[in-house]
């Protein structure tokens, strides 16, 4: 069954005139009030920016290989240490 919260809480935003014309026109496009455009395109962000910040769960055999990764060594990189060997641009003096 889905849960359904009550719209109680408020956000008030200053934006330039031009910033408003625009969302106006595009809430109009899409056949939305300018609040319901707002709140919906934020809430769509906000949905592509969490997802690697949230919780998640794993089965407790997912958990060990989880907790054995972290705890394993590091594995050599050959061009990783190349690289650290090598002069950088800035001790070559190729930055001007």
């Amino acid at each position: 069954m889905a849960r359904t919260e009550t719209r109680n809480e408020k956000l008030d935003l200053r934006l330039t005139p031009s910033a408003k014309r625009t969302l106006r026109t595009a809430a109009l496009a899409a056949h939305r009030s300018v609040s319901e455009f707002v709140l919906e395109s934020a809430l769509a962000r906000a949905e592509e920016t969490l997802p690697d910040r949230q919780r998640f769960g794993l089965s407790a055999a997912q958990w060990e290989a989880f907790q054995k990764a972290l705890s394993a060594p590091p594995r050599p990189s050959h061009r990783l240490a190349k690289l650290l060997k090598e002069p950088s641009v800035f001790e070559r003096g190729g930055v001007v």
